[in-house]
């Protein structure tokens, strides 16, 4: 089974039209940190106003990420099955039309399901965005892509926090935070309008002549395709080709990494007034800051993909960052200094993990079912991350933010034994190399 020629996509070039693909693709990703991050600054005014119970703000906060995980299983079959642009698009124009409508709710449970809607559609972008950078980009560029990705995460995070840090004081500044990510949904939109289909895909489709005209479009020649049309695959026949462990140990690896991360991004002002590092707009800026650091820490985790190697970035990131939340949780009435360069510790070695999480389900997995087992690697993560999020603000009533600190210590040491077990190593490999199954015979 053939796809386009290794020079054409796997050797080639940079060039203009493929940073357009990475940086517009990686909007949802944007999107994603944006949605997630501002509801968390606008808890506190829509408490008041709608009158949340505990447990209705649990519901709000673990809302868009239960959506998240309906929608990566949706979103994947269905990108693998109708393709990657058609999902591209509508999933997008859904956010920004959702986006507005939160700021119209009068009732916590139209919150709820709105947030649920909106987890959905973004739960359904991490698996078509990403597959089609993953199919786009040469492979000495896709962990910088993968990086971008991962960047613009913290990117619409850190904007969130911003944003809430403005309008904290504005009457009924809230709707106005919800309603703000229909703007960057609207420019992401516009900037995907002329991104074609994957020729990965339209080759596995049997559609060459198309897959040739993408390839001329983005990198200037066309190659002789395959017309062989794959059989598909579904999750059972996936699993039973052997691709079960590689599935099972991506969702666990995304779950440990990004179960602290949400939380404190959901919850990050009430967990730095649970430190004593401010309250109100200070506690949004103290957010900021340590998104801040999330986000400095991508930038030489992209290179250091490349140079240190996937597994040894991974093991050693995942080393820093339960160092990190083991500080606080062992002290958590350390001097805020220390608290500080704890979070900032914890925050700039998620770097390598937070881009892994988007690069090696699409590294690991082949092109007729990729879209399918990120979903599924998504699905897997977010259950750990809906039952977490629902529970932090009940887990830290009861038992405090230093216990806390080190649940989420204790979920980064089962990643760092799994990583040290099984993470493999993809650096340097074409998607082909690095989703091919190893055969029994290979020494």
């Amino acid at each position: 089974m053939s796809t386009p020629s290794g020079h054409v996509i796997d050797d080639a070039p940079m060039n203009h039209f493929l940073r357009k693909i990475i940086i517009f693709s990686s909007g949802g990703s944007f999107l994603d940190g944006y949605v997630l991050s501002v509801i968390g600054v606008a808890l506190a005014g829509l408490t008041t106003t709608l009158g949340l119970t505990a447990g209705e703000t649990a519901f709000v906060g673990a809302a868009s990420l239960a959506g998240i995980f309906f929608g990566s299983l949706t979103g994947g079959r269905l990108t693998d099955s109708f393709g990657r642009r058609l999902m591209f698009i509508l999933d997008v124009s859904a956010i920004a039309v959702v986006s507005l409508a939160c700021a119209f709710v009068g009732m916590a449970w139209q919150l709820i399901a709105l947030r649920f809607l909106l987890g959905f559609l973004i739960g359904a972008d991490y698996p078509i965005a990403t597959s089609l950078i993953a199919e786009f980009v040469p492979k000495k560029q896709r962990a910088i892509a993968m990086g971008i990705v991962s960047g613009a995460w913290y990117l619409g995070a850190t904007a969130a926090a911003f944003v809430g840090y403005l309008l904290y004081t504005v009457p009924g500044g809230w709707r106005w935070m919800l309603a703000s990510s229909v703007i960057p949904a609207v420019v992401v939109l516009v900037g995907r309008h002329d991104i074609p289909e994957s020729p990965r895909w339209l080759a596995q489709r049997g559609r060459t002549a198309k897959a040739r005209d993408v390839l001329l479009k983005v990198y200037g020649r066309a190659s002789e395709l395959s017309e062989e049309v794959p059989a598909k695959l579904g999750f059972y026949h996936l699993f039973k080709q052997g691709y079960f462990a590689r599935i099972i140990y991506v969702g666990l690896l995304i779950l440990c990494q990004v179960v602290p991360m949400y939380a404190m991004y959901t919850f990050g002002p009430r967990i730095m007034e649970s430190f004593g590092l401010g309250a109100g707009r200070l506690a949004i800026l103290g957010e900021t800051v340590v998104s801040l650091f999330f986000l400095i820490g991508t930038v030489p985790a992209m290179f250091w993909l490349n140079s240190l190697g996937r597994r040894p970035l991974l093991i050693g990131s995942l080393g820093f960052m339960t160092l990190g939340l083991l500080i606080p949780g062992i002290a958590p009435a350390a001097p805020v200094f220390i608290i500080i360069v704890a979070f900032a510790l914890y925050a700039f070695f998620s770097g390598g993990p937070g881009i892994l999480q988007w690069l090696y389900p699409n590294e690991l997995f082949p092109t007729e079912a990729r879209a399918t087992a990120v979903g599924v690697a998504i699905a897997i993560s977010r259950v750990g991350v809906v039952i977490s999020t629902y529970g932090l603000p009940l887990f830290l009533d009861a038992y405090g933010i230093g216990p806390t600190m080190l649940v989420g210590a204790g979920l980064l040491i089962v990643a760092l034994v799994m990583s040290v077990a099984m993470a493999p190593e993809t650096r340097g490999l074409t998607l082909a190399e690095a989703s091919s199954l190893p055969t029994k015979n290979s020494d």
